[in-house]
């Protein structure tokens, strides 16, 4: 941050670009407790294809800051399947749309191998470029949908050594999500860019 312009973290209020309301809230709750304040903005943006949601992330924050002219962060998150070679991935949020969570379930119907992996990236946006931050969560799919918090594929998703969907145990998810693991890393990022 230049010189005069340094603000304190407990003073930084963010602008997270995002039409998903719901991750917003959590966005708001894990960086609350990291001390950076966020605000809603909407904006539409086209959205960049791709299977990388790092990339997807990138493109859209650097479309965004060229709109606003204002630091900005987005996030991009995707379910990753082992058994169905990768999807939904960073076609997650319209596979939802299309299918379900009990679509994909049907996809696995007599699937034994069960692997998936939750991740989401930040990508935050100024004047002096873009910068990701990647988060991923390890896990299975559920047979059936279990939970009834959280949203999208939670109630499908059992993290790595739990027996809860994050829908079942929204303080499991809220201390192990893939979404937390981003944005801790990327409010560890705003602190050191702050002191520097």
């Amino acid at each position: 941050m230049r010189t005069g312009a340094k603000r304190k973290a407990s003073d930084m209020k963010l602008l997270f670009i995002t039409g998903n309301r719901h991750k917003f809230l959590e966005a708001e709750s894990i960086l609350k407790g990291c001390g950076v304040k966020i605000e809603h903005g909407s904006l539409s943006i086209p959205e960049e294809r791709g299977e990388d949601c790092e990339a997807i992330a990138a493109a859209a924050a650097r479309a965004a800051y060229r709109a606003l002219k204002k630091p900005l962060f987005v996030e991009d998150s995707g379910l990753f399947i082992e058994s169905l070679n990768g999807f939904p991935g960073a076609y997650s949020a319209w596979a939802f749309g299309k299918l379900g969570a009990d679509g994909i379930l049907k996809l696995m119907t007599g699937t034994v191998k069960r692997g998936a992996e939750f991740v989401t990236a930040i990508a935050y946006a100024d004047e002096d470029g873009v910068r990701t931050f990647v988060g991923a969560c390890k896990g299975t799919v559920a047979p059936m949908q279990r939970g009834s918090t959280g949203f999208a594929y939670d109630a499908i998703f059992v993290p790595e050594g739990q027996s809860k969907t994050f829908a079942e145990d929204p303080e499991l998810k809220a201390r192990v999500s893939h979404r937390r693991m981003a944005l801790e890393k990327f409010a560890k990022w705003l602190e050191e860019k702050e002191k520097s």
